[in-house]
């Protein structure tokens, strides 16, 4: 119950969820499934995809929350002082906004696919949005 897969830019992940981590993130995610929506490239924080949410609130605050996701990790950051989002690592991340540093809440690993980020976030550096969709495995 807690796998899921991400398709985006014409790849295909499967990952799982962070139930045990950030279970009110994960359960207020898992009520928009499946999710679709696109990436673009992050601004500020380096080498990952964002999908910008503006207002939406998911009723969450912070668990399991970093400022530094590794590759193939999700987070959802609930909005406050910049508008709410969620992003996916491919490379190096030091999440901020125009307003500074940022936490994300941890809510989903990518584990397979990896191999393929790194085409993903250039793909939509270099191409622009792509769709994404989330749904349960």
């Amino acid at each position: 119950m807690d796998k899921l897969v991400i398709h985006a830019g014409g790849y295909t992940f499967r990952g799982h969820f962070e139930t045990a981590d950030a279970p009110q993130t994960v359960a207020a995610f898992r009520k928009h499934l499946p999710y679709e929506s696109q990436i673009v490239h992050v601004r500020w924080s380096g080498e990952g995809v964002w999908v910008p949410l503006g207002d939406t609130d998911f009723g969450v605050g912070y668990e399991n929350h970093t400022s530094h996701p590794a590759p193939g990790h999700i987070i959802l950051y609930p909005g406050g002082i910049s508008e709410t989002e969620i992003l996916l690592a491919y490379g190096g991340v030091d999440f901020s906004s125009k307003m500074g540093q940022l936490a994300g809440n941890h809510f989903i690993t990518i584990t397979e696919g990896l191999e393929n980020l790194k085409a993903l976030g250039n793909k939509v550096l270099w191409e622009g949005a792509q769709p994404i969709r989330f749904e349960q495995a």
